[in-house]
């Protein structure tokens, strides 16, 4: 039987199954013991895998998100712990250090104001226990902004990457909590004596609001930082003011690590050349024309030292891939998703052990067909320099037929 239990599949097919008997009425403790007997560790990944699997079987997006508390508690405590041998989230000013200190002021006012109020309020209605959550609650609607940048920032990128489902319903789970709050605070400022019903209310959005500081932390970010590129965490983290933070603000300016190129060359002997010309052993060029060479021809390259530090990108019309300056300096891995990280140390491993001379890669992008290699380059004596990456979107060559042998008109 254990051999079952640990194919991904089956455990799969078993995590589905006790989502529908949720949907279907069965309680949390109903369920609990099969999910424990046979679930060990539940992955970031595999809950998105299993919520995207019930959408594409037809299960509405509102019906998970009715279910979204309930398999919360279940998986809470079972959800295995990802470990990371560098965590750029932890330094102050990543977007994920900068949510998690926001859950951690929200979990503040929740406890230290929040609930000592509900209390006060369950003890005396008067106006003064009415206000004193009234305000509470006006404070909480800055966790708007925490879930803004989260739908605005994070959640296209995910998208990028086919995560739909996980966005879809935490969405609409903000969304709640939303109208929750603005429902206490009407309740609060019309209050017409109907203390239990707005206690009632009030912990309905506590719960949710706790609930979805869980479902990020262990969930939505763990399952973020395995797809998102350094680059990308970099365009949210910049966009992020512009919304907004809730209750605190970053811990710091995150800046991840970049190797000067110019110092480095010039540790190596190499002297810059600005305005002269570079003498070639088929010919001497401008830096201007060499340049200008580059950014001309019909296909995009990057370079990637010895080291693996990106030294160079050309600057096409039309560059396939987007390349900020920022790029410059960086470890090539880096400037990659977490997920494919392997392979990128694979490439580099073969090119510069010599096993490979290049490796070549071809991927459909809209109405694009991406041809994208990458060569070792070594000087005349075979010794590493460092590798090319050369992209051509190829679609217009693959239509070429028959012959030209003229110009046009």
């Amino acid at each position: 039987m254990s051999e079952f239990i640990n194919n991904r599949e089956y455990r799969m097919k078993v995590l589905k199954e006790l989502i529908k008997e949720l949907h279907n009425g069965k309680t949390v403790e109903e369920v609990k013991p099969r999910f424990e007997e046979l679930i060990k560790g539940v992955s970031a990944e595999e809950i998105a895998d299993i919520e995207q699997a019930l959408i594409m079987e037809g299960m509405p997006v509102e019906e998970i998100q009715r279910l979204c508390d309930v398999h919360a508690a279940v998986f809470k405590g079972s959800i295995e712990e990802i470990h990371r041998p560098q965590k750029p989230e932890d330094t102050p000013g990543h977007p994920v250090h900068t949510f998690k200190l926001e859950n951690r002021e929200l979990e503040k006012l929740i406890n230290t104001r929040i609930k000592p109020h509900i209390k006060n309020f369950e003890a005396s209605d008067n106006p003064e226990n009415i206000g004193a959550l009234a305000q509470d609650f006006k404070a909480l609607w800055e966790v708007d902004k925490h879930y803004a940048r989260k739908e605005n920032l994070l959640f296209p990128f995910l998208e990028k990457y086919g995560i739909t489902a996980p966005p879809k319903v935490m969405w609409g789970v903000d969304d709640e909590i939303r109208d929750g709050i603005k429902e206490v605070s009407s309740m609060l400022s019309n209050y017409k004596g109907n203390r239990a019903e707005a206690i009632n209310k009030v912990n309905q959005v506590l719960d949710k609001v706790t609930e979805m500081i869980f479902k990020e932390e262990n969930i939505l970010f763990p399952m973020a930082l395995n797809v998102l590129s350094e680059d990308e965490w970099l365009k949210i983290e910049a966009e992020s003011k512009e919304i907004g933070y809730c209750l605190t603000r970053p811990a710091g300016k995150w800046q991840p690590a970049r190797e000067n190129i110019e110092q480095k060359a010039q540790v190596e002997g190499q002297q810059p050349v600005e305005g002269g010309y570079i003498k070639f052993e088929t010919g001497i060029l401008s830096q201007k024309e060499i340049e200008a060479i580059f950014n001309t021809l019909p296909l995009d390259i990057t370079f990637v030292d010895k080291d693996g530090t990106v030294k160079y990108f050309s600057q096409g019309k039309e560059r396939i891939f987007a390349r900020p300056k920022t790029v410059i300096g960086r470890r090539v891995e880096n400037c990659h998703p977490p997920a494919s990280i392997h392979i990128v140390q694979k490439v580099i491993e073969n090119l510069k052990t010599g096993k490979k001379d290049h490796e070549d890669f071809w991927i459909k992008m809209g109405d694009k067909y991406v041809f994208i290699r990458y060569f070792a380059v070594r000087d005349n004596t075979g010794q590493f320099l460092g590798i090319l990456e050369v992209t051509q979107d190829i679609k217009p060559i693959q239509e070429i037929t028959e012959e030209k042998r003229l110009m046009d008109e």
